[in-house]
């Protein structure tokens, strides 16, 4: 896997955090493009990770954070990984979940918006959970990385 650098903008602050979740997103899937169902269920660290879990735990987050908690839909989260998940499937309901965030926050005028569910004592807008999703992609994009080189030696962003 070649190492991608992530993209330089000098635009305004919606456009670059949107453009470096991408960033990161796209790293994740590209983390395990080539890994077949039972490597990427493979327990490789003592707190069990797996790269099907964090792909899956990824759509999951992205959907309670901006769908429903921010946007105040209902929506299903799956945070269990069951016999006959796929990671075909689970980078499929990832990709399938951008569309839906994208959705929601090109509609959002403003970063200020408030998250219509509360979370806790201090309520948080749509900055606050774009930086949020921005932050625990890449850090959970670095999980994955760490787990495919253990997993076939391939390292790379």
């Amino acid at each position: 896997m070649s190492d991608q650098k992530p993209p330089r903008l000098a635009t305004d602050e919606r456009t670059t955090v949107l453009a470096l979740l991408q960033f990161q997103r796209d790293s994740m899937v590209r983390k395990v493009t080539g890994v077949g169902d039972e490597s990427a269920r493979r327990q490789l660290v003592g707190s069990g990770t797996t790269l099907l879990w964090l792909v899956r735990h990824m759509a999951g987050a992205e959907l309670r954070w901006v769908v429903n908690r921010f946007a105040g839909e209902d929506v299903e989260i799956v945070d269990e990984i069951d016999p006959g998940d796929t990671l075909a499937d689970a980078v499929a309901a990832y990709r399938g979940t951008w569309a839906r965030v994208d959705a929601i926050v090109a509609a959002t005028p403003s970063l200020e918006e408030h998250s219509r569910i509360d979370v806790g004592a201090t309520p948080v807008n749509l900055r606050w959970i774009l930086m949020h999703l921005l932050e625990e992609t890449a850090r959970h994009a670095g999980h994955a990385d760490i787990l495919r080189e253990q997993l076939d030696g391939d390292t790379g962003r």
